[in-house]
């Protein structure tokens, strides 16, 4: 149980620190927070949204944002997520009823949903590297204390549920491929059945989901290669349940928008016109300029670019993150050509595969995105933060360990000044962030 104190304790500087995010961002100052607290509201009044013309306005949405959301502006005609999955406003709408539409007690839920993507970091490095109990902690300091991660965490956005469901097949993952469970048995099988409803859960939560479904499809075809009657049983067991979830999502989509729109997306395209395209930009400031803002708002906005992308941090800021991940980068270099070896680990090439493929995927996702619409926005690479926080914990407790190494045997516990430092430094720009500039730059003033 002692052992746990340390998780303990970053777990609540999370939920302490999250929470005053949730109770203090100036109500909808966080990206889409009207639209999906639309979509709990309709539920609430006994309606499953359907999306159709009008419930996006470009105009009214820059109106509304230069206004700071005054009070004399309706958020009800802003309704452009109501083509998505219903999980997530399903498990809040008797939260919006109990507390009678409260912003904060809603996103609070979102905050909770984000504690469990913490621990899921932690349990997952552990299972990875058993005896380094500071880079689990690291791994989960960076999920929990990223600025513009933490404020995503604790504002109303599905986003939540959807990184606890990758988080959680990520988890079921690992610890299959590190365990030695018998084939056949009812261990296996009930591991397969968490895999199918996870991923099933996650059909009906958001699209992001959709990435678990190749993860869940590599182990398979890892851990049965050349078994082809085993990979048909554990692919059953895994895709029968999932689909018999999502197919109630997406057949009621059929019936509704009609042709072979199972995912509501043509609708949703069809309704969001006005957005930014991005072959307006590369006419206005030329493929290379257009390339240059898409990787430098993506990295800022992975770091903390707050309210609906309005609220950058200084510079400076910027440069000293941009350092830290190149430490991080360089020191996972050299781990992987020095250290690895010397590594005590449970981890294999099918963990590294894992990770990449998730890595891959998610990013793909977000460039293939904004081949079509301007969204350089960092958090569509969420759903890969836990890969990318092992990395940069290995990179950077690559070098602190070449610097202690001759200290190391007097004094054990130097290796766990990363995770220390990482999450005081983290934390504390994050209450500086929202004091200094949340707050003050995206509160209405009349």
């Amino acid at each position: 149980m002692r052992k746990l104190v340390p998780l303990f304790l970053v777990l609540l500087g999370y939920l302490f620190v999250a929470a005053l995010y949730a109770v203090n961002v100036p109500p909808w100052q966080a990206p889409d927070e009207p639209a999906h607290y639309n979509y709990i509201r309709q539920l609430a009044g006994g309606n499953l949204p359907v999306i159709a013309a009008g419930d996006y306005d470009q105009a009214y949405l820059d109106e509304i944002r230069s206004a700071q959301f005054a009070p004399q502006y309706a958020i009800e005609p802003i309704e452009y997520e109501d083509w998505q999955p219903p999980l997530y406003y399903l498990l809040l709408a008797p939260v919006y009823k109990l507390f009678a539409g409260s912003l904060p007690a809603l996103r609070l839920v979102s905050v909770l949903f984000g504690a469990g993507v913490v621990v899921l970091a932690y349990d997952i490095t552990r299972l990875l590297f058993p005896k380094q109990v500071w880079l689990a902690l690291a791994t989960a300091v960076l999920v929990a204390f990223i600025p513009q991660h933490l404020s995503i965490m604790a504002s109303l956005n599905n986003d939540s549920l959807a990184e606890l469901l990758i988080a959680a097949v990520l988890y079921v993952l690992v610890w299959w491929t590190v365990r030695d469970v018998p084939e056949g048995n009812r261990q296996e099988t009930a591991v397969f059945f968490l895999l199918g409803i996870l991923l099933g859960l996650g059909f009906l939560t958001k699209g992001t989901n959709y990435l678990t479904a190749p993860l869940i499809g590599l182990v398979l075809l890892w851990q049965y290669w050349r078994d082809w009657r085993g990979l048909i049983r554990a692919g059953l067991l895994v895709f029968v349940p999932a689909f018999l979830l999502g197919v109630l999502w997406w057949g009621r989509n059929l019936i509704v928008y009609g042709g072979l729109d199972f995912l509501g997306k043509a609708a949703h395209d069809s309704v969001v016109v006005g957005q930014p395209r991005t072959a307006e930009w590369i006419a206005r400031f030329g493929l290379a300029g257009t390339v240059e803002q898409f990787a430098r708002t993506t990295f800022n906005s992975f770091w903390g670019q707050f309210g609906w992308m309005a609220v950058p941090m200084p510079p400076r800021i910027y440069l000293l993150l941009l350092l830290l991940l190149a430490a991080a980068v360089t020191g996972l270099i050299v781990w992987a050509v020095y250290g690895r070896k010397q590594t005590e680990g449970r981890y294999g090439r099918i963990h590294l595969l894992l990770f990449l493929l998730l890595l891959l995927m998610t990013a793909s996702l977000h460039i293939g995105y904004n081949f079509t619409f301007v969204q350089h926005q960092g958090r569509y690479l969420y759903p890969a933060l836990i890969p990318i926080a092992l990395g940069m914990a290995m990179g950077l407790g690559m070098w602190l360990m070449l610097l202690i190494r001759p200290f190391t045997v007097r004094l054990p516990q130097l290796p766990y000044l990363l995770p220390l430092s990482l999450g005081l430094g983290l934390a504390a720009l994050d209450i500086f962030a929202l004091y200094r500039w949340i707050i003050p730059l995206l509160t209405y003033t009349p």
